[in-house]
């Protein structure tokens, strides 16, 4: 069975279609000089199959020959061997070897290389894959030199939470905010008969270091208990356990009541406690190395123990106790508010930003011990820039872990590039100085800080079943630097980036170059774009959390205000006059986020409320930061594109053009972002851009200002995400539609780009033709070339742009674009520009 997979593999690994990420043991440059620094056979030891020690062996013998083309045999030879195991397994072959060994903890490896021969040892089977995914990772970038190297996880807890529903529905199709297809576990309300796909996906995980899979939705479908559905997750372990990844499970509070048929799921009534301890016993003898629960109450209209006014603690504790028989834990989420009683406009200290700790207060030393509180990394939700939760700094007795999204829900839904690595390292460097002593939050989420055994990290991460995973090559770098941060925090982004652009795109410097610009510029592009100085990012709440609507940041239920007025704008944390979130945290903190001074300009609007007219470090006043900010980011945006177009013909060509297309779509959108974000708040602060931009497109024609025909006017609402406010749409569903223009410009070359909306509504065709030559046809599908979440609407999630580039033009030429409606989607238009080769209007 493993060869044939390995067989698939490499016809796959041809194709480059992504399926094999990281782990494509592509051909290093100059394989056959290596050869004799390499094994020649491979041993394992006490390796039973569907087990990790059998699975590394394995993989070393298919990656070494995808790698550099040598077969290896099986069993000891006389020539250079690599031997694979666990410590013990080693120890009781060679006693004397004892002295010699380091200390390892759980999922810790032992690696030692020299002269060909390698020896590969781990605390447990699972350490011992680990080690030789770590030996792979080594010689597929081309170092095949002796080193000896001793690993400890940083962390014994490193998950992953799949946010899949059970059929296909919720927020976003059969994964909620997946952006990479369906779900690889569910489908119509059952698990997957085929799991091909999520034991290639285990397999992925083991080979950074990933221990456990949530695989359902927090939001949890109380049907993943029926026994059909448990013996369908026992399917799951099962392609799971060679890679000694632990299947993990999202229950729903209510589960009692709704599948097991009692009248209430009070925490502490008998009958509830006996029926959860039951459905546990049930899966731990399908699944008898489970890794425990998730949870995920009284949050967002989830149900939770608070419905009976038992604490939340009595809510995690009573999922505790079913799992200690079983060795289990549970994650029990911070992530609690409630949204009904969230009113800004009655109450001036209402924050959703207070209510982990307030939720929290005075349980710490009332969980069980196998309980772990995972804690969103900011206090409100996986925004582009957030302060460091203070939970983390009240955790002290109960375990925690920090919650990363690596989807990115709020952060362009990978049709945009953001690598996500600099943020991470950010807050886990950020020191809490809990009683004035060193408290990084990497040190509390290992336990170091603390001294507790249970803590670590939880990543959101939402694959599907595009070949891609998280639907964007380059997305997969966030994964991958996921997993490297959750076992080595001190790792730098750089170097993580490094490793994996060598393994998933080759050894070529430009290569490298290239896409180490593009990242790591990414983030910050993506927050001038979006939102700076803490006011979070401007997406649509109410909707896609996508596209740019900063209007639907106030006045909603959910909490991610911005309080921005005719005059002011930022939401007052402060102690002495606003919210009180300021003072949650340890008192140094607490004092430098009071202070307007002493707090960093990249939070002031999280922290303060502030004229638009304040005065930054920088010297710039806020809305004169907001305008050139935005510029900036977008700017940045153009520049990916054509340094991506660097490397055509230097990797294969399928995934060169899956990354152009949304690296040409990602600046088009920055565009849409900018113009909008700038527009609202020009229009709701008066003050104009002093570099007299906002407002002002002197290469822009609008549609409902061009000769119109079957197309109307129509005013958009948000008004921001439309140019002059208003678009053309056709007059009705079945009415072909035309716009025209005579270019007063002078004759020359010139860049056409077609500002439009590509709803989910139907397939739009355009064409557009300069004196009845036809420039370009294009249609409306982007719903199905990109995984962000689709919109029915017009506004700023649909909104985006189409360029021909040096398009010959006369002075007089007619310009014309013929829309062809499809479905309800009426093939509306925003604007046209007419662009001197290289300007970005």
């Amino acid at each position: 069975m493993r060869s044939l997979l390995w067989l698939a593999a490499v016809g796959l690994a041809v194709a480059e279609d992504g399926l094999n990420a990281w782990l494509r043991y592509a051909r290093v440059p100059s394989a056959s000089h290596h050869l004799g620094r390499l094994p020649s056979s491979v041993v394992t030891l006490n390796a039973t199959q569907g087990f990790p020690v059998h699975t590394a062996g394995e993989e070393l013998v298919d990656g070494i020959r995808g790698l550099f083309g040598k077969k290896l045999t099986v069993g000891k030879s006389k020539d250079t061997t690599a031997t694979v195991g666990t410590v013990s397994a080693y120890v009781d072959k060679n006693p004397s070897a004892a002295r010699g060994l380091p200390d390892l903890i759980e999922d810790g490896f032992y690696l030692k290389v020299s002269k060909g021969n390698v020896l590969i040892l781990g605390q447990n089977e699972r350490g011992a894959l680990y080690g030789a995914f770590h030996y792979l990772s080594v010689i597929a970038q081309g170092n095949v030199s002796d080193f000896t190297i001793t690993s400890n996880p940083d962390a014994p807890v490193r998950w992953v939470n799949q946010w899949d529903n059970m059929q296909d529905g919720g927020t976003h199709g059969s994964v909620e905010r997946g952006y990479g297809g369906d779900s690889i576990f569910f489908w119509d309300g059952y698990i997957r008969e085929d799991l091909t796909r999520a034991g290639q996906y285990a397999r992925l995980l083991a080979s950074i270091g990933i221990n456990a899979v949530v695989a359902n939705n927090v939001n949890a479908n109380a049907s993943i208990l029926t026994p059909e559905n448990m013996d369908g997750l026992a399917r799951i372990a099962d392609v799971f356990r060679p890679y000694g990844v632990q299947l993990g499970i999202s229950l729903n509070f209510a589960a009692p009541q709704l599948l097991g048929g009692l009248d209430t799921f009070d925490p502490l009534d008998k009958t509830v406690v006996n029926w959860w301890q039951g459905i546990t016993d049930n899966l731990y003898k399908r699944i008898p190395d489970m890794a425990g629960y998730l949870v995920k109450a009284n949050s967002e209209g989830q149900p939770g123990p608070m419905t009976y006014n038992r604490t939340l603690a009595d809510g995690a504790n009573l999922f505790a106790r079913t799992l200690q028989p079983h060795g289990g834990i549970i994650l029990f989420r911070a992530f609690v508010y409630d949204h009904r009683s969230l009113n800004q406009t009655l109450d001036w200290k209402a924050d959703r930003a207070n209510a982990a700790v307030n939720y929290f207060d005075g349980l710490d030393d009332k969980f069980e011990d196998n309980v772990v509180i995972q804690v969103k990394y900011g206090p409100i939700d996986f925004q582009v820039r957030e302060p460091v939760s203070p939970l983390f700094a009240h955790l002290r007795q109960t375990g925690a872990t920090i919650e990363l999204q690596i989807t990115q829900e709020y952060l362009g839904q990978q049709a945009h590039v953001v690598y996500l690595a600099p943020m991470w390292k950010e807050l886990l460097d950020f020191d809490l100085r809990v009683d004035s002593k060193p408290s990084t939050l990497k040190d509390i989420v290992s336990g170091k800080r603390f001294g507790q055994k249970l803590t670590g990290y939880a990543g959101v991460v939402n694959v599907g079943t595009n070949t891609t995973w998280l639907g964007s090559h380059l997305a997969m770098s966030n994964l991958y630097a996921y997993g490297k941060l959750a076992w080595n925090p001190e790792l730098t982004s750089t170097g993580i980036l490094k490793e994996w652009t060598t393994l998933t795109f080759g050894h070529d410097k430009l290569v490298h170059d290239v896409i180490t610009k593009i990242s790591m510029e990414s983030w910050p592009a993506y927050e001038d774009y979006s939102g700076n100085l803490g006011i979070q990012t401007l997406t649509d709440i109410l909707l896609g959390h996508y596209g740019p609507n900063p209007g639907s940041q106030d006045g909603n239920p959910w909490g991610q205000w911005t309080r921005a007025d005719d005059d002011t704008i930022g939401m007052d944390r402060t102690v002495w006059n606003g919210t009180g979130f300021a003072g949650q945290y340890p008192p140094e903190i607490a004092a430098m986020y009071e202070n307007i001074e002493t707090t960093p300009d990249n939070l002031l609007l999280w922290f303060h409320h502030v004229p638009y007219t304040q005065k930054l470090k920088s010297g710039k006043t806020v809305i004169q930061h907001f305008y050139e900010a935005h510029y900036r980011g977008s700017a940045t945006a153009q520049t990916f594109v054509t340094l991506w177009q660097k490397l055509k013909g230097r990797i294969d060509k399928e995934r060169y053009e899956h990354v152009l297309f949304r690296l040409i779509y990602q600046a088009g959108h920055s565009l849409v972002w900018r113009d909008s974000v700038n527009q609202f708040y020009f229009n709701k602060s008066g003050i104009p851009d002093e570099l007299g931009r906002v407002g002002n497109h002197k290469y822009r024609i609008e549609a409902e200002n061009m000769e119109l025909k079957g197309y109307k006017s129509y005013k958009v609402s948000p008004f921001e995400a439309a140019s002059g406010f208003h678009c053309v749409v056709t007059e009705t569903n079945s009415t072909v539609g035309t716009v025209k223009t005579t270019l007063k410009v002078p004759t020359g070359k010139y860049d056409l780009a077609v500002n439009y909306y590509d709803m989910a509504l139907g397939n739009s065709t355009w064409e557009l033709f300069v004196d009845r030559k036809l420039i370009g046809k294009w249609k409306g599908d982007l719903e199905y070339e990109l995984g962000r979440a689709p919109s029915p609407y017009i506004d700023g999630q649909t909104a985006t742009r189409k360029t021909f580039k040096g398009v010959r033009v006369k002075k007089g030429s007619e310009l014309k674009i013929v829309g062809r409606p499809d479905g309800l989607e009426p093939a509306p238009i925003d604007y046209i520009s007419v662009l001197p080769e290289g300007i970005v209007d």
